[in-house]
């Protein structure tokens, strides 16, 4: 348990690191789920190597000390009793990030649903009166349908093929469930902070998935790029937000790859970054192996 209740935390610190090299290699689709799913792999691991450690704290509770006293049984020490508290209060700070990354993420939707109120439930495009040059996939919820809310400058700036481009790739954005994805590594980030890094990737990956669907779908990458440009320049610098929006995420990097050829599979790299998602799992199941002898000891 020394070793392997640690491992976790040190392939958090590898899977940040690689990340971004397996975005840039990897076709964006690929890249992005397998990132999605080893950060939540990762994190779920950490959490639970912490909690190993915190359980660790019950060797010196007063009444097993105690009992270990009179029986003339030495005190196994796994792991130094300040490393147990840091991994308590840990578990505590992690506690709360994910209450508000939770909120905040439900809290973001709730409003732009409140956008798309008054409106017949099965419509899927929605044209607010905005000066704003704007465009988001709103995900459904309860059975309801995903909405694409578009404001009146957005479309003004854009030319018809272009804003055929703007409304696939928001397409892309609900029929592939982004919002979930975003929401499970928002989540994954608020538990392990060390995979802040791997959030970020991700965030690209799911925009420039969305920008080649648009591209497949409209049959021009060229018309696909010269959209993204005059929608960003349109928009400016957009504001930091939750949502997916059109023109976020690296616009001039997601214009240069759209002016490139799509990029491969790579499906090596791709599985070789899924089973480092894995070994964490497996580190906090020897450990947790580890932990049941101990107590078994300490306790009997």
């Amino acid at each position: 348990m020394k070793i392997d209740v640690y491992v976790p935390i040190l392939l958090s610190l590898l899977l940040a690191a690689v990340g971004p090299l397996v975005g840039r290699r990897v076709a964006p689709a690929l890249a992005a789920r397998v990132l999605a799913v080893s950060a939540v792999f990762t994190a779920a691991a950490t959490v639970w190597s912490l909690v190993l450690l915190a359980v660790t704290l019950i060797g010196q509770a007063p009444p097993v000390v105690a009992d270990a006293r009179d029986d003339g049984r030495p005190l196994p020490d796994p792991v130094p009793e300040v490393i147990a508290v840091a991994a308590a209060l840990a578990l505590v700070l992690i506690a709360v990030r994910v209450y508000r990354a939770a909120r905040a993420e439900r809290l973001m939707r709730r409003a732009l649903r409140t956008l798309c109120a008054g409106h017949p439930p099965d419509t899927e495009l929605i044209v607010a009166a905005s000066p704003v040059p704007q465009a988001f996939a709103i995900p459904g919820s309860g059975g309801a349908p995903g909405r694409i809310l578009v404001t009146s400058a957005m479309l003004c700036a854009l030319e018809p093929a272009e804003r055929r481009v703007l409304l696939a790739h928001e397409r892309a954005h609900l029929t592939h469930r982004h919002a979930f994805l975003s929401t499970a590594v928002a989540l994954a980030v608020a538990a392990d902070p060390l995979l802040v890094p791997v959030r970020a990737t991700v965030t690209f990956l799911m925009e420039r998935w969305a920008d080649e669907q648009a591209a497949d779908a409209v049959g021009d990458r060229s018309t696909t790029a010269r959209a993204l440009a005059r929608a960003a320049l349109s928009a400016g610098r957009p504001a930091p937000s939750c949502a997916l929006n059109f023109t976020d995420r690296a616009v001039t990097r997601r214009i240069a790859a759209l002016q490139a050829s799509p990029p491969p599979h790579l499906w090596p790299l791709a599985a070789t970054t899924l089973a480092l998602g894995a070994l964490p799992a497996l580190g906090a199941a020897d450990a947790t192996g580890d932990l049941l002898r101990l107590l078994e000891h300490v306790l009997m």
